[in-house]
Parts: structure tokens; C-alpha cells; sequence
């Protein structure tokens, strides 16, 4: 649907919705990992006591805004779109340093502050020395994400909407993500969904499949999350699967580079070689975040998956998951 030129003018690129988290990056030996019984390379859920023992235990690091719909709507900033964000904070020191720090890096974040229950969100993330992160989140208030949270008129202001897998794994927050699919639906806007971690397919494995089929226009994935969700490992397989339930695909393969999957025909993407690869943290929020900016635009989808590949190739080659460089400037656009 093309919406009439005033009413274009007003819209952002990209509504994200996802769990509002401070990342805490530190560097840690394969044998910590171990040692502290975690699978590496996946995504853990933790409570408020085994939040404060690992925070102990780890090395110094470094605290930033993160949480992975965040992180590409702040990757959108970065290459000069617009974008809003739809997530739970407290009234506490890290939210408030949350509610900074999204609105600095240029994105509309109006969501009120909660007053009563846990505090703000964290993910201790620990960085091994092949770049490989292991997540342990602290869920805090962002877990309370409800319905009500999410307002039609951020919705429908945006062309895109986009939403974490990581908030299916609370029944409160699946309401909210169905609720703005609807909206955004409701209002013709496609809705985009990010698979987040094979750990998260599988716990949620049916209905995950349910919500591609029905609400999902874009899906992003890496081959393990595709293989998980069609259960199958024949990579041609998945890509035949996907392409039948979506409109749009975007698979990355890592240093492969990544497939973009749409209407029977599949574009390969080669990957754009980093500096050095420090931290894989943040490369599947940063590909999202290029390739969103690029369909928000109306680029063709080849150049939405270089800008993709440009963004994630940006972001592991320092600590962190947000861009430290202007991705607009990586991409040429300002020219």
C-alpha cells in the first residue's frame, strides 16, 4: 500500500519492539564459559541472584543501551532513517541512562518509565576469544512489556515495524507483539520479525511457526534459526520453506555472507570483510538494521542486503552492538 505524500511525510522508517536491556560486555576465556555451566554462543535466562553472582565473576567491562530490536533501530539512526521504539524501562538509574542514550542516538523513544516492580533489564554478555558471545539476561521490567504498552499511533507512524523473537518468551510481551502486528497490518504497514536464538525456536518452536505464517511479511534468520524452525538442516530445504510462509527472507550465513529470499528467487549477498573481528555482539541486529533502512527507502533488494552486510561487517569489529562509526557515511549515502 502507498500512503498519500502528507501522510508519508510524517512517518519514521522503523517502529522496533523488543526487550529494553543494558548490556554489560566483558571478555571471558572458553574455560569461564565453561566453568560456569553455559552453553557458548547462546542466550541464557537468569534471575536477579544468578544476575548479581555472574556480575561478580566477571572481568571488567563495559556497560552500553542494548536489547536487539534497540540495537537496529539504533543501527537505522546510524545510516540517516528515522525510527521509534517500543520497550519497558524503570524509574532507576539504568533507565533513565536507557531513555538518554536511545533518544541521543536519534531514535523516538516515548514509552513511560515504570514506577513499581523490577528494575531495568540487563544482559551479561561474555566475549570469548574467537569473538563468540554468550548472553545471560536479566529480564527485569522489560519482561512486563504489555498491550497496553504499545500505542496505535507509534505503529501506524512507522513504515516498518519490527519485533524480537526474545519477547515471545513472556505471555504478556507475546500480546503486546500480536497486538502491533495487528495494528500494523490493520493500518498497511508490514510487520518484520528477527528469530533471535535457535534456543528461543525451539522453546517456542509452534508457535513461532503459527506467527510466520499468518503475521509475518520480512523474516530474519541465520541458518541454525531456519534450520530449527523447519526442521530440517537441507539448507535449499529451509530456503524453500521460508520463501512459502514470507514475502521476505533474510538469511545470513555468517562469513558466507546471507540470502535475501523473496517472491521464488533468491539473492546471494557476499559478505563485506571487517577490519578485524572482535565481537560478533549486535551483527545479526546490525544486518536487520541495513536492510530495513534499505526496504524503508526503496532500494532494490541487492543493495539492502549490502547495506545489511556493511552494517554487521561495522559492528564485530569493536566491542559492542551498536555502530561506533556513521553508517550512512560506511555506505556512501551521504554523497
Amino acid at each position: 500500500m502507498t500512503e498519500p505524500a502528507a501522510e508519508a511525510d510524517q512517518l519514521v522508517d522503523v517502529v522496533g519492539v523488543g526487550n529494553a536491556m543494558v548490556d554489560v560486555i566483558a571478555q571471558a576465556t572458553d574455560a569461564f564459559v565453561a566453568g560456569q555451566g553455559l552453553t557458548k554462543g547462546s542466550m541464557t535466562l537468569i534471575d536477579t541472584d544468578r544476575a548479581h553472582e555472574l556480575y561478580d565473576l566477571m572481568g571488567p567491562g563495559i556497560e552500553a543501551s542494548g536489547g536487539s530490536a534497540a540495537n537496529t533501530v539504533a543501527g537505522v539512526a546510524s545510516f540517516g532513517g528515522t525510527a521509534a521504539y517500543i520497550g519497558k524501562v524503570s524509574e532507576d538509574a539504568l533507565g533513565e541512562v536507557y531513555a538518554h542514550d536511545m533518544r541521543a542516538s536519534g531514535v523516538r523513544f516515548d514509552v513511560a518509565r515504570a514506577t513499581t516492580g523490577p528494575a531495568t533489564g540487563r544482559c551479561l554478555i561474555l566475549v570469548t576469544p574467537d569473538a563468540q558471545r554468550t548472553m545471560n539476561t536479566y529480564l527485569g521490567v522489560s519482561s512486563l512489556l504489555e498491550p497496553d504498552d504499545v500505542e496505535a499511533s507509534t505503529v501506524e507512524s512507522g513504515r516498518l515495524l519490527f519485533c524480537e523473537g526474545y519477547l515471545w518468551d513472556i505471555d504478556l510481551a507475546k500480546r503486546a507483539i500480536v497486538k502491533a502486528m495487528d495494528l500494523a497490518r490493520a493500518a498497511g504497514r508490514r510487520s518484520a520479525l528477527t528469530l533471535s536464538d535457535t534456543f528461543c525456536v525451539d522453546r517456542h518452536h509452534a508457535e513461532f511457526r503459527d506467527l510466520v505464517s499468518n503475521r509475518v511479511d520480512i523474516l530474519f534468520a541465520n541458518e541454525n534459526e531456519l534450520a530449527a524452525l523447519y526442521g530440517t538442516d537441507d539448507l535449499e530445504a529451509g530456503i524453500a520453506a521460508v520463501g512459502a510462509d514470507v514475502a521476505l527472507a533474510c538469511v545470513t550465513l555468517g562469513p558466507r555472507g546471507s540470502l535475501v529470499v523473496a517472491n521464488g528467487d533468491v539473492i546471494e549477498i557476499a559478505p563485506i570483510e571487517p577490519m578485524q573481528v572482535v565481537d560478533t555482539t549486535g551483527a545479526g541486529d546490525q544486518y536487520a538494521a541495513g536492510v530495513l533502512f534499505g526496504l524503508a527507502r526503496g532500494f532494490d533488494l541487492a543493495e539492502c542486503g549490502r547495506l545489511g552486510s556493511l552494517a554487521a561487517a561495522e559492528v564485530i569489529s569493536h566491542i559492542g552492538p551498536r555502530p561506533m562509526t556513521s553508517l550512512r557515511t560506511l555506505a556512501g549515502l551521504d554523497r
